[in-house]
């Protein structure tokens, strides 16, 4: 008999497993963090013409409102994508590398979750465009959610689910256009900054509850832990994983 013990990798697990009922709670959640960031978008058509009325703001003024929620976003883009980079160089180094990452995440999140609620009551123009920058920043890692999400994603279908992933872009603009229809009209521009930072709070409040990537935690090491998730992850599903031991990934950082 073979006394080499049998070994499959994270690919393998996730085929057996299958995309089921533990894939869709990731799905609603990483559709959640694209959520706010369409709604803040969105927003800008409804809060501009009615700050500029009340305020008299000129046209630069009024558009310099939309430019810094793009300039936010571009910098909150720039300060994740070297946040992850940094973090994968450091991969299998100690455990502290992956706590740092989630507190920069949580940091961010808080970001757009409070100055979105604090910029309903801007006293003025400056306070509200600086606000709203924030706003951007802390929303420009919304593409953390896609990649996170297709982690867990069998790779047959990667493609297909990234693409359901992005019509919560669609469903959080509709929203917002529904909740501006409801709001304006009854109450002002501050009721609406107010009431769409709502789901960013939802974002960071519910954040703790999302699992670790196993893939992160192969990288790093911690093959027992990556079991764990993936035995959770075949539980929740109804499905069971491959026969023998999960492969450990290695990975080995050359210095000069």
């Amino acid at each position: 008999m073979d006394n080499e013990r049998l070994v499959y990798t994270l690919d393998e697990a996730f085929t057996y497993v299958g995309f089921g009922k533990f894939q869709v709670l990731l799905l609603l959640y990483a559709g959640l963090g694209l959520f706010p960031e369409a709604m803040e978008i969105m927003i800008l058509s409804f809060i501009g013409p009615a700050i500029k009325s009340e305020w008299r703001l000129s046209p630069t003024q009024e558009s310099l409102l939309t430019t810094v929620v793009f300039a936010g976003l571009l910098l909150g883009f720039h300060h994740f994508a070297c946040v992850n980079e940094h973090v994968h160089l450091l991969l299998g180094i100690n455990y502290l590398n992956n706590k740092i990452l989630k507190k920069g995440f949580y940091g961010v999140a808080l970001v757009a979750s409070l100055t979105g609620l604090v910029s309903a009551f801007s006293p003025n123009y400056l306070s509200l465009v600086t606000l709203r920058g924030l706003v951007g920043f802390g929303l420009g890692g919304g593409s953390v959610f896609v990649s996170w999400f297709l982690e867990f994603v069998p790779a047959s279908n990667r493609g297909l689910w990234m693409v359901v992933l992005e019509l919560f872009w669609t469903l959080g603009t509709i929203f917002e256009a529904s909740l501006a229809w409801i709001i304006i009209p009854r109450l002002n521009w501050r009721w609406l900054l107010a009431l769409s930072s709502v789901p960013s709070f939802a974002v960071f409040l519910w954040h703790g509850l999302a699992p670790e990537s196993p893939r992160y935690l192969c990288m790093a090491g911690q093959t027992a832990d990556a079991h764990r998730v993936l035995e959770k992850i075949a539980l929740k599903n109804g499905r069971n994983l491959p026969s023998g031991s999960l492969l450990r990934f290695c990975l080995i950082i050359l210095l000069d």
